[in-house]
This record gives C-alpha cells, sequence and structure tokens, in this order.
C-alpha cells in the first residue's frame, strides 16, 4: 500500500508518493501573460493611455507593447495630445487595406478607397 503525503508550495499542491512517484495537482487557473493582459484591455474599446498602460501593468516600454501586437495583427492607433499619448484598438480603413495590398501584390490587384 502507499502512503499519501500532500504539501503547499506556490499555489499548487505537490503529492508525494512512496516509491518516489510524484504526482504535481494544480488549482485554479492559468495566469494571462502582460500581452493577453493588455489586448484584453484593448478590446474593451476605450482608450488607453501611456501612464496607465506604465503603471498598472508594469510595462518598462508600453511603445514596444503595442509594436508587439500591430506586430501580431492587430490595428491599434496612437492618439497625441496635450494630455499625453493614448492608444486605442479599431478597425483598418479601405485606404490602409487598399495601400497594404497594392505594397504585397502591386497596383493591378489592389483597388482604390
Amino acid at each position: 500500500m502507499q502512503t499519501l503525503k500532500s504539501k503547499n508550495k506556490g499555489g499548487r499542491n505537490i503529492m508525494f508518493f512512496s516509491k518516489s512517484k510524484v504526482a504535481v495537482a494544480t488549482q485554479g487557473r492559468k495566469r494571462l501573460s502582460k500581452t493577453q493582459k493588455v489586448l484584453n484591455l484593448f478590446e474593451k474599446g476605450e482608450p488607453v493611455s501611456w501612464k496607465h498602460l506604465r503603471n498598472r501593468y508594469d510595462l518598462i516600454s508600453p511603445r514596444a507593447m503595442v509594436d508587439k501586437l500591430r506586430s501580431k495583427g492587430h490595428m491599434i492607433y496612437i492618439n497625441k495630445s496635450s494630455s499625453g499619448t493614448s492608444y486605442r484598438l479599431g478597425t483598418p480603413t479601405k485606404a490602409i487595406i487598399a495601400a497594404g495590398i497594392q505594397k504585397l501584390y502591386g497596383t493591378e490587384y489592389a483597388y482604390s478607397a
């Protein structure tokens, strides 16, 4: 018969069986990455300030996070004002899509906006 001991280490229960078999049982849900947290914030539809990203999500460079999300295909716009820089998630205009198609495939495949 095997004996069972249990320890709680950093939010996960580690169970030790005799004869050196170890089973790990995690509890709760996985943590979201900073990238996913910021994307969830943008998807709410409201503008997000540079300071909010810097302080709330502990980002050294909020611009780098915005560039990372852009490289993944999200259309994030920058709005600069006297109160500071803010970002928002939006949909690309027809002109931006036409410019992208023209750049990739040439004028014969592009349509005008």
